[in-house]
């Protein structure tokens, strides 16, 4: 898989990180509220990792009860992680957290909640607002760690935390991250995250109760990764640690992983042929030609309504696709040209939500948003994508993802961006014209992937669809753009996974977003 995919992936955000027990990699990962930036001080190769340090009798440490699980206690650590401490006890004190939701879950990762809105997007700290917690480099991502989720940087602080799961890892990867020997060990024999090692505030590890956070991750998911049931905080309490038995690791406790069910099929509507009649998008490109979309009122209703009415309004005419990025997408509908305007026919923003029979394949059609759905605007963007291989797939579930059979066999012969499912408002889809948005990938452009010459959208009208023949895939284009022999494609791949980090440290370009 390309390397500057796997940076996308969960919706990361990256920055400079400073040194801690592993170098930082760019396959952070977030939502709104989690993404990097560090102030940790002392030497990776020095520091001791301090995660599985026992507490003293009398030390305060955290009784936290998930209903229907099980209760989880976890030591703290006020000498390398202060103020994220003694936000989090206040917090406690004052039942903050208690009936709160672990609003998001993605297996063999992490567990994430604290947030009253239960959506990723609310939370403050005890002082109001964010605070910064920074990092310290003796307290690593091994699972069970106890770290705040952020929005860029540890600066942003707040209420929202996270519970680590994680994976084992070999040392040839430990290796690369630039772990220290202690984290490596730690890393190879419990499992963690090292890659966000020096970007988010460690300040716990779960001393019992580790299984019952296995257990967790183990919940039906839909989108945003939020649980299909609610997993509720039923409390967090402070207490005192009174000598009781230790037990950090998984191989602790009598644990058997629950046996993973398959995901039922979806029956996918992209690739549904519209009706003689029916309501459709001509996107024309200067000097290109015409796009021809179809649109999905039955599943995403408000997004096709505002994208109908600007169009007829005259809104699109003229403006540019401002972000391209090949082998992902191509982006437009902002007024200002640079990602930082647009609004909706509402005025401002709208949430235009999610549905479960739209996926991101080549040709879809969806809105750009800058954290939510729930900021959908004008923008919108057309994924070019690319063809994803078994193993791909298989990296993509270590990442905690998961595809049913339907969806495999699309991204494997259409091509896509299947990490975005679940994101964003998907409402259209190309159906003649693949082969424009394919060249317009090609273009020249700069480092914040906006185009050196600009590709302008000279119309875009309502019509009806005419009865031609759809061409959804590829494929059906002689010639077309992006098309690739199996031997050159093979060289492209192997090219791209031997990058440096610093060629694609730029994750956060990989996501589709209004600034």
């Amino acid at each position: 898989m390309n390397k500057r995919i796997l940076a996308a992936l969960l919706c990361c955000i990256t920055a400079s990180a400073a040194l801690t027990a592993c170098g930082t990699d760019t396959s952070k990962p977030g939502n709104d509220t989690t993404a990097s930036t560090s102030d940790g001080t002392g030497d990776k190769a020095e520091a001791s990792v301090a995660n599985f340090t026992a507490p003293q009798k009398g030390d305060t440490v955290i009784e936290m009860t998930i209903k229907d699980y099980g209760t989880v206690k976890i030591r703290l650590f006020p000498e390398y992680a202060e103020k994220g401490v003694e936000n989090f006890v206040e917090l406690a004190k004052k039942g903050y957290y208690d009936g709160l939701t672990f609003h998001r879950v993605i297996k063999d990762f992490m567990i994430q909640g604290g947030d009253p809105l239960g959506t990723g997007t609310g939370g403050e700290s005890v002082w109001g607002g964010k605070f910064d917690g920074g990092t310290d480099p003796h307290l690593i991502h091994v699972a069970g760690a106890l770290a705040y989720a952020n929005s860029g940087s540890t600066s942003t602080d707040g209420s929202q935390f996270y519970i680590v799961t994680g994976d084992k890892y070999d040392e040839a990867t430990l290796q690369q991250q630039g772990c220290s020997e202690e984290a490596k060990k730690m890393y190879m024999e419990d499992g963690g995250a090292p890659w966000l090692d020096g970007s988010y505030t460690v300040f716990g590890q779960v001393y019992d109760g580790l299984d019952v956070i296995f257990n967790v991750q183990q919940v039906a998911t839909g989108n945003n990764d939020k649980p299909v049931e609610d997993v509720i905080i039923e409390s967090i309490k402070v207490t005192e640690y009174n000598g009781e038995e230790l037990r950090w690791h998984l191989s602790d406790y009598d644990y058997q992983e629950p046996t993973e069910a398959p995901l039922e099929n979806i029956d996918y509507a992209n690739f549904t042929e519209p009706k003689e009649g029916e309501q459709v998008i001509d996107l024309k490109v200067k000097g290109k030609g015409d796009i021809m979309i179809k649109l999905f009122p039955e599943y995403a209703d408000k997004g096709v309504e505002n994208f109908i009415e600007l169009a007829k309004k005259g809104y699109y005419d003229g403006l540019t696709f401002h972000r391209i990025i090949k082998d992902f997408m191509v982006q437009g509908g902002d007024p200002k040209g640079d990602g930082t305007g647009g609004e909706s026919i509402w005025g401002g923003e709208f949430d235009g939500g999610t549905d479960e029979h739209l996926l991101h394949a080549a040709g879809a059609v969806a809105y750009a948003n800058s954290g939510s759905t729930a900021t959908d605007g004008s923008q919108f963007y057309i994924v070019t994508g690319e063809k994803y291989t078994e193993a791909d797939f298989k990296q993509l579930n270590d990442y905690g993802y998961r595809f049913c059979d339907n969806a495999i066999d699309i991204y494997s012969n259409a091509g896509g961006a299947p990490w975005l499912d679940g994101s964003y408002t998907i409402f259209g889809q190309v159906y003649d014209g693949l082969d424009i948005v394919f060249d317009l990938q090609e273009a020249e452009v700069d480092d914040n992937d906006k185009p050196k010459e600009d590709v302008i959208i000279e119309t875009v009208k309502v019509g009806e669809y005419d009865g031609r023949k759809v061409r959804w895939y590829l494929s059906d284009y002689e010639g077309a753009a992006g098309e690739k022999t199996e031997e050159s494609t093979e060289a492209s791949v192997e090219e791209e996974t031997t990058e440096t980090e610093e060629t694609t440290s730029r994750a956060d370009n990989t996501q589709p977003a209004q600034e």
